[in-house]
C-alpha cells in the first residue's frame, strides 16, 4: 500500500465531501461491517413526503407558513444487506466498483452497465455479446489489488458511489496481512459504502448468511431500484428452470459427473474433485440440472487425486470447472486451447486415454465461476447440451456463445430488451 501524500489527501477529502453532501445519508454512519439486516429486506424500499400546510397566504404568520410550506419531500430509500445491513441512500447510485463479476452481471441486467468502474475478477466479455453489451477485458479495467495486496489508494481514485463488495471479504480472506478491518472501515467511511455478500462460494469468514444467486440480484434491485426489470429477469429465469425440468431424463438415467477444478494438470496428473451440490452462485448451473457427483468419496477426503483413482471411478463425463474460461490469446472462448490444456494430456496419457469420458469425447469445459443472471441462463443452457445432447441439442465448442435459434433455450432479444428498459 502506498504511502499517503498532498495528492492522495486531496482525493480523499474530495470524495468524502461529495459522499457527505450529495449522495448518501441516514443509518451509514452507524453501521459496522459485521452487522446483519437488523430491518427492512427484499423490496423494503421507502418514499416519504413531508407534511407540508398549503395555509393561508394572507395570515399574520408568514414565517411559519413559509417554513412549513418549504419542507422538501424525502426522497431517501433503503436497502438491505448482509453483512452490511441496512443502508439509506438518498439518491440511486450512479456509479460501482466490484471485485467478483457476479456483482457486475447482476448490475448490467438492471440496466446499470455505464455504471461499471472496475472488477478484480470479471466475467470474459465474450459472455455478455450475444446481449449486446461492450465489456472490457479485465487487463483494461483499473485493479484494486497491487503488489500482492489491497491497493488502497486505488479505492479512493476510483471514488465510486457504492462497492458490490462484501466488506468482509477484503479482511477476511487474509490474502493481504497488511489489510484489517479498520482499513475495510476507513473505505467505507472515506469513499463509500459497502454492499455485498461474498456469495460465489462460502470462505471460512463467511459466518453469516450466503445468498443465492437471484436473492443477492433481489437486493440489488432495492439498491438500484429496478423492480421491474428484476422481475423479468426471474420470469425468464423461471421459465428455462421449468423447461429443463419437463425436458430431463428420469433421475436413474442421468449421468454422474466428474467435476474437476480447473486448476487440475492433467500433464502431472493432478486432478482436484469438486462438488457440483455446493452453495454459492458458481455451482448454480449444475444445480439447476441436478447433477450428481462421481466423487463422492474423494469430497470426502479433500485434496488432489491422479489418474489411477480417477480411471478407478471413471465418470461417464469429466467437466472442467472454469474450461469456459479458457481463451488463449483473445477475449473468446478457444476450444483449441482447451483441448491442448486438458483433453490432448489425458489422451496421451497411458492410464488418462483408457477413461471412459476421454475415449467418448466428453471432456467439457465447465461453467465460469463467476456469474449473475445473464450468465448463468447461458451456462445453465451450455450444460444441458453438454449433458444430454439429444435432447437439448449438441454444445458446439467453436461457436460458444452463439446457439443456433433452434437450441436456444430462452429468449436473446428478450434478455436485451430488459437490460434496455423495454420490460
Amino acid at each position: 500500500m502506498s504511502d499517503t501524500d498532498d495528492t492522495n489527501d486531496t482525493i480523499r477529502q474530495g470524495a468524502s465531501t461529495r459522499r457527505e453532501t450529495i449522495k448518501y445519508g441516514g443509518t451509514l454512519a452507524g453501521i459496522g461491517l459485521l452487522a446483519g439486516c437488523t430491518g427492512g429486506g427484499s423490496g423494503s424500499t421507502e418514499a416519504t413526503s413531508g407534511d407540508g400546510d398549503d395555509g393561508d397566504e394572507s395570515t399574520a404568520e408568514p414565517e411559519a407558513d413559509e417554513s412549513e410550506d418549504d419542507e422538501p419531500e424525502s426522497t431517501s430509500y433503503e436497502a438491505c444487506i448482509e453483512p452490511a445491513g441496512c443502508l439509506t441512500f438518498e439518491e440511486v447510485p450512479e456509479t460501482y466498483a466490484v471485485y467478483n463479476g457476479g456483482w457486475a452481471d447482476m448490475a448490467f441486467a438492471l440496466g446499470q452497465r455505464e455504471g461499471f468502474l472496475t472488477a478484480g475478477n470479471m466475467i470474459p466479455g465474450f459472455f455478455f455479446e450475444p446481449f449486446g453489451l461492450d465489456v472490457p477485458p479485465q487487463d483494461e479495467l483499473p485493479s484494486m489489488w497491487s503488489e500482492g495486496g489491497w491497493d488502497k489508494e486505488s479505492f479512493y481514485e476510483l471514488d465510486p458511489d457504492v462497492f458490490l463488495i462484501d466488506p468482509n471479504y477484503l479482511h477476511g480472506t487474509g490474502w493481504d496481512s497488511n489489510w484489517d478491518e479498520s482499513d475495510t472501515q476507513e473505505i467505507n467511511d472515506n469513499v463509500a459504502p459497502f454492499f455485498g455478500n461474498n456469495c460465489r462460494r462460502r470462505r471460512e469468514f463467511h459466518d453469516y448468511k450466503l445468498y443465492t444467486l437471484y436473492e443477492a440480484f433481489d437486493r440489488l434491485a432495492d439498491l438500484f431500484q429496478e423492480r421491474e426489470r428484476y422481475e423479468a429477469f426471474v420470469e425468464i429465469h423461471d421459465e428455462l428452470q421449468t423447461e429443463i425440468a419437463d425436458r430431463l431424463p428420469p433421475e436413474s438415467e442421468r449421468p454422474e459427473v466428474g467435476l474437476i477444478n480447473g486448476g487440475s494438470n492433467p500433464a502431472k496428473g493432478e486432478f482436484y474433485p469438486l462438488n457440483t451440490k455446493d452453495e454459492g452462485y458458481e455451482m448454480k448451473p449444475y444445480r439447476d440440472l441436478d447433477v450428481k457427483s462421481a466423487f463422492s468419496q474423494e469430497l470426502e477426503e479433500g485434496g488432489q487425486i491422479d489418474y489411477e483413482r480417477l480411471l478407478e471411478i471413471d465418470p461417464e463425463i469429466i467437466i472442467v470447472h472454469w474450461g469456459i474460461g479458457t481463451t488463449g490469446d483473445t477475449d473468446s472462448f478457444s476450444a483449441a486451447a482447451f483441448r491442448k490444456q486438458y483433453v490432448t494430456p489425458m489422451e496421451e496419457d497411458a492410464v488418462g486415454s483408457e477413461l471412459t469420458a476421454v475415449q467418448e469425447g466428453n471432456v467439457y469445459p465447465g461453467a465460469y465461476g463467476e456469474q449473475g443472471p445473464i450468465v448463468s441462463l447461458l451456462q445453465t443452457e451450455m450444460k444441458a447440451q453438454q449433458l444430454y445432447p439429444e435432447e437439448f441439442g449438441e454444445f458446439d465448442p467453436e461457436a460458444f456463445p452463439e446457439v443456433p435459434e433452434e437450441n436456444q433455450l430462452f429468449d436473446r432479444q428478450r434478455v436485451r430488451d430488459i437490460i434496455a428498459g423495454d420490460v
